[in-house]
């Protein structure tokens, strides 16, 4: 009577053991379809490639970017990442400047960018806006449009090139959100997380 009570204790355990896996790695296999899905169609961690971005952005930087079916409403300010490859083959991060409908202006000798006639003040760039790259201005973003640049101006492709103009926002991958692993400051060589903030 003994031995059998002791196998049913251990059919029991075994069975309990058994169970304990299965929840285990049932939860092990929701959570990884869950991060697959929240990376496929929620965000996406892209890297930043080059200094046209400086000093927003830094070579070596990793963004956490929201995926553009859930954030298309782009504003002056939003540092974005766009593709398009009649462009270039890779990815860029720019920043917006101005959305649909709206009329950009640049004096090339002053370096000054104008939007709808008012002189932006633009404390994240590196320098003033001397280069010019083949679009005409003054230019007036269409609809579903943006127009971008990078924040190293004299050292950045952008919408004044005109092989990229007014971008699409069908060729924007998303909005960066969060710095989530930043590069070393070319400068100062420290890493600093909140270099990417709002613009009032």
């Amino acid at each position: 009577m003994q031995e059998k009570e002791k196998d049913q204790e251990q059919d029991k355990k075994k069975k309990e053991e058994g169970k304990d896996l299965y929840e285990w790695v049932q939860a092990l296999v929701c959570s990884v379809l869950a991060v697959v899905l929240l990376f496929t169609f929620v965000i996406r961690l892209i890297g930043v490639e080059g200094h046209s971005m400086v000093p927003t952005l830094q070579d070596g930087d990793r963004l956490l970017v929201l995926n553009s079916m859930l954030y298309d409403d782009y504003r002056y300010g939003d540092i974005v990442v766009l593709r398009k490859d009649s462009f270039l083959d890779e990815p860029i991060v720019k920043r917006v400047i101005a959305t649909a409908g709206q009329t950009v202006d640049i004096d090339f000798k002053t370096g000054s960018v104008y939007v709808d006639g008012a002189l932006l003040k633009e404390d994240y760039i590196n320098e003033l806006t001397f280069l010019e790259e083949g679009t005409e201005f003054p230019l007036t973003v269409p609809e579903g449009c943006v127009f971008v640049m990078g924040d190293n101006r004299n050292h950045s492709s952008d919408s004044r090139d005109s092989r990229l103009g007014t971008v699409d926002i069908r060729y924007v991958i998303g909005k960066a959100v969060f710095l989530a692993f930043p590069g070393a400051d070319e400068y100062t060589d420290k890493r600093s997380f909140d270099r990417i903030g709002v613009i009032a």
